[in-house]
């Protein structure tokens, strides 16, 4: 092997190993809200998976701290990869932040299970679908650590009977309810939905 792609090897390594290591003081700063994460509840079909999600409520953690408006829009790419656009409004205007991702589906997760990457190549995050509606109108996310927790909807404004039925749900998995903040979509501009790919 020559010298600069063995130059090249250790700079990706070592941009890996920081990557990681940001990751884990990141994630230090969430407090354990679940000891016991569940494994998910049933298998997931893709296709009706994807689309347009608005964030019900959430554990507030660093990177979405004090953000309302949230939505999730999740397409498929031609190379199997997931498209993530996540969107917060922050103010009066709904100008919205906006970070782009990508998702890969964990082998024999039963689609339930997600690595998902906002940095480059590196896969380090977890996106675990706990629980879903038959029809895909809600979906309660987590991952293995029990320190993060989102509940989407397809509704912008979810029916208070479908609000306790998740608080509910989410109650049964372990969580604690009274952890959650509940997402404000009043400041929220629509925008389209991102065409489907070809």
């Amino acid at each position: 092997m020559n010298k600069a792609r063995m130059t090249t090897l250790a700079t990706l390594a070592g941009v890996a190993s920081v990557g990681a290591a940001l990751l884990l003081a990141a994630r230090s700063r969430e407090p354990v809200r679940n000891p016991h994460v569940p494994e998910p509840d049933k298998d997931v079909e893709l296709d009706p998976y994807l689309g347009r999600w608005y964030e019900m409520a959430r554990y507030d953690n660093h990177f979405e701290q004090g953000a309302d408006a949230v939505t999730a829009e999740y397409s498929l790419r031609p190379d199997g990869l997931i498209d993530i656009v996540n969107r917060a409004g922050r103010d009066a205007t709904g100008k919205p932040r906006i970070s782009r991702g990508k998702a890969r589906v964990v082998p024999d997760s039963r689609n339930a299970k997600f690595k998902v990457s906002f940095f480059g190549p590196f896969y380090v995050g977890d996106y675990w679908i706990l629980d879903h509606a038959e029809d895909y109108s809600w979906s309660i996310v987590g991952e293995p650590s029990g320190r993060y927790l989102w509940i989407l909807t397809r509704a912008r404004d979810p029916e208070p009977a479908l609000r306790s039925q998740l608080l509910h749900r989410v109650a049964e998995l372990g969580y604690d309810v009274d952890a959650l903040r509940m997402t404000e979509h009043a400041i929220l501009q629509e925008a389209p939905a991102p065409a489907a790919p070809a």
